[in-house]
């Protein structure tokens, strides 16, 4: 006995285990689909009842009760899906607890709309009103009903109160967002088609008709009253709705109200079992299946759509319809953002401030415009509108940013390009003027047409600082070092026209050049008085054009050109003379009595 019993605790334990996967599975039940958090102020999903939606892959539809506490909803809801109080929703009277949040019919009705096979899902909500229970709460029930339901049937006792007409400043609210939209095009979703119904005992004097329109007619207000104002906007307000609002009488079932759900058809009041009929038929006549942004949702679809709702309503410490607007415009500020960043990333950076500017106010233009064109919702839009601005401003600080960076980047490599060339020009083998203000002035037009951007200005001030230093200094060694190499010219040429090619009138013209340059520096005490004379100045003149021109660098041909002279010369020298017949020459050559003998 001792091992029989945990073997019985344990299949007593699986016997559970499998009741209640059972009743997971049988769906021919209420399930409670949204339910209140422990403060009954906000709402949350409940799991078990979303299963019986998501398992549907046809279009949905829903049909949502709403009412005061106690008005006969869940009744009603029995009588619409042909089903006894004791299979159905729970009646009040019935148990101790009554609706809580919202609940859902687990097995829809298979309606075919417009050729489109649609599953009808019934909704029964918690009543307004009851004890225990904020405004507010009232307010997101009615709201949540409101926003996923195809049909809304406001379930009302004997005649129309002030407080009825105020709850429906939601739905006005809705009605005003989303069906101000252009006609053909995708709305956000389409709210639910009201229907007034009225629960009377008696029938006789006005039609439902005229009491609703009674109700909504404007209430004088000499006086001024705020409340009485809000409550005349909301009257016209429902104007908007216009064929989506429909009003129908329904009567007792029976006198005895407790007794109803003992009942069958043939023991309640014929007028009623007829009216029932007909209002179902009211009721399947008004039914389409959920739109949300062009497209009908499946199960699942759905239940992903309740949760963004639920979401929007709980934000804050009252439903907005701000909240919801939000919720669908999101996508939509999502993808016109994207359209900014695209077209400004197409962008080349680094590039002038002007131009980037002009490129961003374009790009937002756009994209304010296609926000524009899809946004969903008129007066609360504007929320949506001004944080796409927001984000818009945003992403352009980093524009301007990467675009700084870039061109700090581009310019640093400009300016110490230009450096890099400076410092190359003070050591020239031969210095050349001419050759150093050719590559100062392409050092800064080269830079004052690449670099760009916001960092142009500094490094601008920073390459005049420069290229003015490596000027002033070039210009100051430029005399003292061309005075050195015209020393030296003199004296290899001296040796060149006495020794190699004996040319008379070339080592007169190196000793001329060598006197002048050494005489004149001792007869007026310094080099630098040299400079400033014509002679000095011509002397110069023919150095630059020897030394550069736009054809030919001698600076960097020097050492080739000399390589080729000096073999030319030494191939004269040495094989030259011995293959001519005669002697030529364009100078005077030396000329000794050795040789003058030999050659006769």
């Amino acid at each position: 006995m001792q091992i029989s019993s945990p073997v019985a605790v344990l299949a007593i334990f699986l016997a559970f285990f499998a009741s209640g996967s059972f009743s997971i599975e049988n769906f021919h039940q209420a399930f409670p689909i949204i339910e209140p958090d422990p403060g009954h102020t906000k709402l949350r999903l409940s799991r078990e009842g979303l299963e019986a939606i998501e398992k549907i892959t046809t279009p949905i539809a829903a049909v949502a009760v709403i009412g005061p506490y106690r008005s006969g909803k869940s009744f009603l809801l029995n009588q619409l899906l042909s089903l006894s109080c004791y299979e159905g929703f729970g009646v009040g009277h019935m148990r101790d607890t009554k609706t809580k949040g919202i609940w859902v019919w687990g097995t829809p009705l298979e309606l075919d709309i417009d050729g489109v096979k649609t599953s009808v899902f019934y909704l029964d909500t918690e009543g307004f009103e009851s004890i225990g229970k904020s405004n507010v709460y009232d307010d997101r029930i009615f709201a949540l009903a409101t926003v996923m339901s195809s049909v809304l049937i406001y379930n009302l006792p004997e005649t129309i109160r002030e407080a009825d007409i105020s709850r429906l400043s939601f739905a006005v609210e809705l009605a005003e967002e989303f069906y101000g939209r252009v006609k053909g095009q995708d709305v956000a979703f389409e709210p639910a088609k009201l229907l007034w119904l009225i629960q009377r005992d008696f029938l006789q004097g006005k039609s439902v008709q005229e009491m609703v329109d009674e109700a909504l007619r404007q209430v004088p207000n000499a006086n001024g009253d705020k409340n009485i104002d809000q409550v005349n906007q909301i009257r016209d307000s429902l104007a908007v709705m216009g064929d989506n609002s429909t009003a129908f009488s329904l009567p007792q079932p029976h006198l005895k109200r407790t007794q109803l759900c003992d009942m069958k058809d043939d023991e309640l009041d014929p007028a009623y079992v007829k009216k029932r009929d007909q209002l179902k038929e009211v009721v399947s006549a008004k039914i389409r299946p959920k739109i949300v942004q062009g497209k009908s949702l499946n199960g699942k679809e759905f239940v992903s759509f309740l949760e963004q709702i639920l979401e929007a309503l709980n934000k804050g410490e009252i439903p907005s319809t701000g909240s919801l607007v939000e919720v669908f415009n999101k996508g939509i500020l999502e993808r016109c953002l994207k359209l900014y960043s695209d077209r400004m990333g197409n962008l080349g950076l680094p590039r002038p401030e002007e131009s980037l500017q002009q490129a961003h106010e374009g790009a937002k233009e756009t994209a304010v415009a296609s926000f524009d064109e899809q946004h969903f919702g008129r007066h609360h839009a504007k929320k949506s509108a001004e944080k796409l601005v927001e984000e818009i401003e945003k992403v352009y600080k980093n524009f301007l940013l990467a675009n700084e960076y870039q061109s700090s980047k581009l310019c640093e490599a400009l300016y110490t390009r230009c450096e890099e060339k400076m410092d190359q020009l003070q050591v020239l083998r031969l210095p050349s003027m001419a050759k150093f203000n050719a590559g100062f002035l392409h050092c800064n037009q080269s830079f004052e047409r690449e670099c760009v951007g916001p960092s142009k200005i500094n490094y601008e001030m920073r390459m005049v600082k420069m290229m003015g230093k490596s000027k002033s200094l070039f210009i100051k060694e430029y005399n003292h070092r061309l005075f050195n190499w015209l020393v030296a010219f003199s004296l290899v040429m001296v040796v060149v026209g006495r020794f190699i090619i004996k040319f008379i009138l070339i080592e007169i013209g190196a000793w001329i050049l060598f006197i002048f340059l050494e005489t004149y520096t001792r007869m007026f005490w310094t080099s630098e008085s040299l400079y400033y004379n014509p002679v000095w100045h011509a002397i110069v003149g023919a150095w630059e054009t020897v030394v550069y021109s736009p054809i030919l660098d001698l600076d960097r041909w020097a050492i080739p050109l000399v390589v080729i002279i000096g073999i030319v010369v030494v191939y004269w020298r040495c094989y030259g003379r011995r293959k001519q017949g005669s002697r030529w020459t364009l100078l005077p050559l030396y000329s000794s009595q050795k040789h003058e003998h030999r050659s006769e």
